[in-house]
């Protein structure tokens, strides 16, 4: 059965990706004639498929790994959200022309807004671990807050310097052998490293000297706490899980395709804590 509008999300591989279920349960929560399904797309044959992304009956469509960096490289219209990032994770056709945004400095402000909103009233500087795409665009993120100051740690120094020399003197790096010390008297400390992905390795923070308002958040989500907020939990600290970040970056691309701004509600969070509970 051919649906009105149909969007997508492409990567190589994609059979991991829950965009689907989320955007699936949308699409049948607001009635809309719609599809939303997932393609794999071999990066010598990007090009080509968005391309022809109106010709193949998509009106836009989500973008992960390895293909963020081209799918912008690709768009006629990009996006600060993207520009600043360097990367694409949402495109849209809009008179003819392939748009590309970045939806993850909303989905992570707006999952830190929704869970820890007392964040904004702490007078001390964000601590970001790690320095790629996701950290860049929280940093984006923090800096379009109006925080005067960000303090980036990761485990590669250079990296963490061309990040801070990317967005300026706002932007400070820090040796990663100095992240607790640092992160003490953050007001957020966020990992968006690797670490603690499928249960696999911690940031290994010592949170016995933080002060008790900072808040600690992790963008993975796989597991659903992982072992650097239980640590962070167990210290009474208040902690962000990285699924909000994964559920909210997904609105504003709905939002584009559809017509309508979908809620992240307790249903949907239920639902994707379920599934990757199941799948995990």
């Amino acid at each position: 059965m051919k649906h009105g509008k149909q969007a997508c999300v492409i990567g190589w591989p994609i059979e991991h990706s829950r965009s689907p279920l989320i955007h699936g349960t949308w699409i049948a929560r607001y009635g809309i004639d719609a599809a939303y399904s997932k393609v794999a797309v071999k990066p010598e044959e990007l090009r080509d498929f968005l391309s022809t992304l109106g010709d193949r009956g998509f009106v836009g469509c989500n973008v992960t790994v390895p293909h963020k960096e081209a799918a912008l490289a690709l768009a006629a219209e990009r996006h600060p959200t993207a520009l600043a990032v360097g990367a694409a994770n949402t495109l849209w056709i809009e008179n003819g022309h392939l748009h590309a945004m970045n939806t993850d400095t909303y989905g992570f402000m707006a999952n830190l807004d929704a869970t820890a909103p007392q964040w904004r009233k702490i007078d001390r500087p964000p601590v970001v671990l790690g320095a790629g795409g996701a950290a860049r665009a929280i940093v984006f993120g923090f800096l379009e807050a109006g925080v005067g100051r960000v303090v980036v740690c990761n485990r590669a120094p250079d990296r963490a310097e061309t990040l801070a020399q990317h967005f300026g003197p706002k932007v400070e790096p820090a040796p990663w052998s100095e992240r607790s010390r640092i992160g003490c008297q953050a007001s957020v400390i966020v990992n968006t490293t690797t670490l603690g992905m499928k249960g696999a390795g911690d940031p290994d923070l010592d949170f016995q000297i933080f002060d008790s308002t900072v808040i600690v958040a992790d963008i993975v989500y796989v597991p659903l706490e992982t072992a650097m907020l239980k640590a962070a939990r167990a210290a009474g600290l208040a902690t962000v899980g990285g699924l909000g970040m994964l559920l909210h970056q997904a609105v504003p691309g709905f939002e584009k395709w559809f017509g309508i701004r979908p809620e992240v509600t307790p249903d949907l969070v239920r639902l994707l804590e379920a599934d990757i509970e199941g799948r995990a």
